[in-house]
């Protein structure tokens, strides 16, 4: 190789050697959000390789509203009961909403009687909710006065909410309807709910 082509393998490979250092800092720099990526969770389907991403849900930048997922206490208040006029409230409950569109209930019913019960949820638009609660209707002492008695059947309790500004409330309307075991609806109830969120602050005091 003679001293000309020998120069220009040498500036060649040394211009080679600086674009290498520079391409991975132009990289780095190239995508990167204006902002923190908020936390998420990867949920699995079951049966197959494919992941769901599901954020963490303690806002939502996309819609630049609060989240319903945290704690609330809820009051169920009827207006109805099988048609007829109805006033009274049927549920004073601590339920939990989940990032993952699911829902717990602790009802303040009596625990035999089965005071926890599950729900999922979904988005109906602007911080409007949709939950869709199934619970068992718990057992029926008269037919084992000395027992906790046979299973009564289940029930489908339908919320549609809208969460505050401030997300700190919200408001709706539900309704109730409980089966048998055949799956005969045996009482209907229609009415509002109200809810204010439990924060690491709240006194059991406020629940009452």
């Amino acid at each position: 190789m003679n001293r000309r082509n020998t120069l220009r393998f040498l500036l060649w490979t040394g211009a080679l050697m600086l674009a290498s250092t520079m391409v991975p800092s132009a990289m780095a720099q190239c995508g990167l959000p204006t902002k923190p990526v908020k936390p998420a969770v990867w949920h699995p389907r079951y049966g197959g390789a494919h992941q769901t991403l599901v954020r963490a849900a303690v806002d939502d930048d996309d819609e630049q509203e609060p989240s319903i997922v945290g704690m609330w206490h809820v009051i169920f208040t009827a207006q109805t009961m099988n048609g007829e006029p109805f006033s009274g409230v049927i549920d004073n409950s601590i339920v939990v909403w989940h990032s993952d569109g699911t829902e717990i209930m602790n009802s303040s019913r009596p625990a035999q009687d089965g005071n926890f019960c599950l729900g999922v949820w979904t988005r109906a638009g602007k911080l409007k909710y949709h939950v869709n609660h199934i619970p068992w209707q718990g057992n029926d002492p008269s037919n084992a006065p000395g027992g906790i008695g046979n299973p009564q059947g289940g029930a489908q309790l339908i919320e549609k909410v809208t969460l505050s500004t401030d997300g700190n409330s919200y408001v709706g309307t539900f309704t109730l309807d409980a089966y048998d075991t055949t799956g005969h609806v045996t009482v209907s109830f229609v009415g509002v709910l109200t809810a204010k969120r439990i924060t690491p602050h709240t006194p059991f005091t406020d629940l009452l």
